[in-house]
């Protein structure tokens, strides 16, 4: 089967293959045949060496398809069912997920080290042990979640991370308040779900904060009540709130200087939410006296920060009354072999999100 294959972290390439199989199907598992993913950028930060992960591997984790063979103990699923892919499912077993905090899960992060693929030359694994660059993948069945038959197979992959990710980081992190001010520090396909998510809970002024002129039309779309260069941010600032700074602020980068910057444009006894994946060696410097002197709330969001089956359905829900968009975040559109132009347009940022079609 054909597949897009990284041989090596730090190549800014994928190869599509076709000499590539899946392995590990049996008890507990599901052989899904992909239909559409999405390009988020996780996958390219795993590709440079930004997340961990070993290689060779094949990118993809914002995936959703058709469910082609159920191995022994799998209840729930049969075949022809329509699914997305969760690439960070719940134990339901482990002190998070009885905590109810199941985004906090491991069990998910476990599946990353073992191989899910092979080719002549060796094993190959799957991004987040999924892998959805592919035309069929192999995961443990909770990875595979039922959708509804109305619902497209691009729009439930969007589901499956980056809509999930965005719209949770303001409905579920910050609770942002009605009335209250949020600014959005880059706006690919997490940072416009983020606007969505902020504009749906109230809040009076969202301002959008992107290099790419492109995105930054794109968020005034999508519901943010200004866009700006980073450059200009600081005059934003002082303009709308007075240089206090803004209620909410979401950083959806995943870097110490954006960080930073998230972090002083945060008013005091505000909120910081810190959305973007970053490596682990790029670290934020805080001192102790403004930490306790500025009483800013620093919120990390780990995929939306709450149950991700709730947050699907809530998703779906919202999208099938018109009150978010998940369409129009789809700006751009591939064949499995022109997954280079893909990452092309995430690089350039002229894409919110390019769906692969397979």
């Amino acid at each position: 089967m054909r597949a897009a294959v990284l041989h090596e972290i730090g190549q800014d390439k994928l190869e599509v293959l076709d000499d590539v199989e899946t392995v590990g199907f049996g008890p507990g598992k599901v052989k899904i045949r992909v239909r559409a993913t999405g390009l988020c950028h996780s996958d390219v930060s795993a590709m440079n060496g930004v997340l961990p992960q070993p290689g060779p591997f094949i990118p993809g984790h914002e995936g959703a398809g058709e469910i082609i063979d159920v191995g022994d103990g799998v209840s729930g699923i049969s075949r022809g069912d329509r699914v997305l892919v969760c690439w960070l499912p719940a134990c339901g077993q482990c002190p998070a997920c009885k905590r109810g905090q199941s985004q906090l899960c491991l069990a998910g992060f476990m599946n990353a080290g073992t191989p899910n693929f092979k080719r002549p030359s060796g094993d190959v694994f799957g991004f987040a042990g999924t892998g959805t660059f592919t035309e069929e993948v192999v995961v443990d069945a909770g990875c595979a979640v039922p959708i509804p038959d109305d619902v497209p197979f691009d729009i439930a992959a969007l589901i499956g991370c980056g809509v999930t990710t965005g719209l949770g980081a303001a409905i579920n992190t910050a609770d942002v308040k009605a009335g209250s001010s949020v600014a959005v520090i880059g706006c690919g396909g997490v940072g416009i779900s983020a606007i969505q998510g902020a504009r749906l809970k109230g809040a009076a002024q969202i301002i959008a904060v992107d290099p790419v002129e492109s995105r930054r039309e794109a968020a005034l779309r999508f519901g943010a009540t200004e866009a700006v260069a980073p450059d200009a941010l600081e005059d934003a600032k002082q303009r709308i709130t007075g240089g206090e700074g803004f209620d909410y602020v979401f950083e959806v980068v995943g870097k110490s200087a954006t960080a930073r910057t998230a972090y002083e444009t945060t008013r005091r006894g505000g909120t910081l939410v810190i959305v973007g994946a970053g490596a682990m060696d790029d670290n934020l410097q805080l001192n102790m006296f403004e930490l306790f002197f500025d009483e800013k709330k620093i919120l990390p969001s780990m995929y939306g920060g709450g149950d991700v089956l709730r947050s699907y359905e809530r998703a779906i829900a919202l999208w099938r009354a018109g009150r978010i968009d998940l369409e129009s975040m789809i700006t751009h559109r591939v064949a499995l072999s022109e997954i280079n132009e893909a990452l092309d347009q995430m690089r350039t940022g002229v894409a919110l999100r390019t769906c692969i079609e397979i």
